[in-house]
């Protein structure tokens, strides 16, 4: 971090892993750049003013070394960015970062703290009350806020003008008027790439970061380094269970929620060839196209694919699809630019369930060809299934983990449904008082507090219970070890059964 020059604005992200992934944190869960920092943080270079990152997670600092870290770099402004590797993360790693905070805060009460994130943006005044360490809060994605901000002298009386802030008000949590996200046509100019030479690194550029495991076929060895790029913001579609377009959020009345603000916004395909010459010149060749919807709109993908193509480098990358908006005519492209996976969202397998949390928007397919399909052009598949819809019961969440195992794809990831903040769900549960977390950890998918919601027919127990042996069941497969083996190999094979026999401990379980 600069210790020459004043320090504007100092990017945190603090380490939740332990608590989120458990024992799987140690080997098995990826450790990702932190993507929104750098963009913020080049996005503020941009405009001339000094940022660092300091990436707890990455170096295996404590919070007490984070502290001492944070307290000699003496920021203008300490903001916590609260993203996760999972793109409906950004409550669990609240965890980590609100910890870190409060004792930031009691031993350096003169530093300003903010927070920028999806929970922040979804309950911008709830995290003002609950947490005394922080100053203010950014809600959506924060880069207008932001620059504003540096350019104030960060005084009360300068807070009460600056739009798209959450702050106290003579102690009281008060919301400013909202702040606009960057329209598609400034997006290339005010958000201009990757702050990649901010990031800690032990030998080369993104070394201390890995992928996720099946990233690399289930290979400890390619993981590292590793990089993550967006090429999109948003998605256009409203599913009940994901909050991942209340960063687009530009009304500060109660009860917003993500699907209030569907769209997305690109960047350039040229823009973004010239991030992948960054990554390639400094050898980063594992990459994740971190789209919420990749595979959407061919005026976009379509020239970056032929791009890389053209550069013939030697990645691999991967990124989502709906598996309704799988066009198998661009297989072919995509497996040539190096893509190697799709992670494909089936999320259930019974149609009326399906149709319920994604409001009609979901179009008929024959999931069994498009999987096929995307696995005859040399594309692996990483299938996305939910458990706990609030229709679903023991038969249908039977029926999903049905065609989970008839679908056998290289790699499934099975939830418990939860109720995000920020989603519409999150809103219907509220509204109709159903029991909720009540805590970050509560959110987390895999934490040891992971609450899911009930379901109409069935307590958050049984939820979590069926989640948690559908995923044995899963990945100690016969069916699926063979073909591990016969397309990976003996030891990818055996690297997997490793994984499997980590049992993950749950509080909720063990009162029922």
């Amino acid at each position: 971090m600069p210790t020459s020059k004043t320090l504007d604005v100092l990017f945190v992200s603090a380490d939740s892993s332990i608590q989120a992934y458990q024992e799987l944190a140690k080997t098995y869960s990826a450790i990702e750049p932190p993507t929104w920092a750098l963009l913020l943080a080049q996005s503020c270079r941009a405009k001339g003013y000094e940022p660092a990152i300091l990436d707890c997670t990455a170096e295996r600092l404590s919070m007490q070394q984070a502290v001492e870290r944070i307290g000699e770099a003496k920021p203008r402004l300490v903001c916590f960015v609260v993203y996760g590797q999972n793109p409906n993360s950004g409550t669990t790693n609240m965890i980590g970062n609100t910890a870190l905070a409060d004792m930031l805060k009691e031993q350096h009460p003169d530093l300003l703290i903010s927070f920028v994130g999806s929970h922040s943006s979804a309950l911008p005044l709830e995290v003002l009350r609950d947490h005394d360490s922080i100053d203010f809060v950014l809600y959506n994605e924060g880069v207008y806020a932001l620059h504003n901000l540096l350019a104030s002298d960060l005084q009360p009386e300068d807070l009460k003008k600056i739009k798209g802030i959450g702050h106290k008000l003579e102690g009281l949590p008060t919301l400013n008027p909202p702040e606009q996200v960057v329209p598609i046509e400034r997006m290339d100019t005010d958000l201009p790439g990757y702050a990649w030479d901010l990031l800690p690194f032990d030998k080369k550029p993104l070394d201390l970061y890995r992928s996720h495991f099946w990233h690399t076929e289930y290979d400890h060895a390619n993981r590292t380094p590793f990089a993550a790029v967006y090429t999109s913001l948003g998605c256009r579609f409203k599913c009940d269970f994901c909050m991942i377009n209340i960063v687009n959020r530009t009304d500060d009345a109660d009860g917003v929620v993500s699907a209030h603000s569907p769209n997305m916004r690109f960047w350039s395909p040229d823009f973004m060839l010239k991030e992948f010459d960054k990554l390639a010149e400094m050898g980063v060749e594992t990459i994740r196209i971190s789209d919420e919807m990749f595979f959407l709109d061919k005026r976009y993908y379509e020239p970056l694919l032929t791009g890389l193509i053209e550069r013939d480098y030697s990645i691999k990358t991967w990124s989502y699809a709906r598996v309704d908006t799988v066009r198998p005519k661009y297989l072919n492209l995509f497996e040539k630019a190096g893509v190697r996976w799709l992670g494909i969202g089936i999320e259930a397998a019974n149609q009326v369930i399906r149709k319920e949390v994604s409001k009609g928007t979901f179009k008929e397919v024959n999931i069994r060809e498009v999987v096929r399909s995307i696995q005859e052009s040399g594309i692996n598949v990483g299938a996305n299934f939910i458990f706990g819809f609030p229709d679903d019961t023991y038969e249908s969440m039977e029926e999903t983990l049905a065609l989970a195992l008839e679908l056998n794809t290289e790699f499934a990831n099975v939830y418990p449904c939860q109720a995000l903040p920020g989603s519409p769900l999150h809103q219907r549960a509220r509204e109709e008082g159903w029991k909720l977390p009540d805590s970050y950890a509560g959110y987390a998918f895999l934490s040891y507090e992971s609450e899911p919601l009930p379901t109409k027919h069935l307590s958050a127990a049984e939820v979590l219970q069926f989640r948690d042996d559908a995923w044995q069941k899963y990945f100690t497969n016969p069916a699926y070890l063979n073909l591990l083996e016969k397309k990976f190999g003996i030891q990818q094979r055996t690297n997997v059964e490793e994984m499997s026999k980590i049992k993950l401990k749950r509080k909720l379980l063990e009162t029922h």
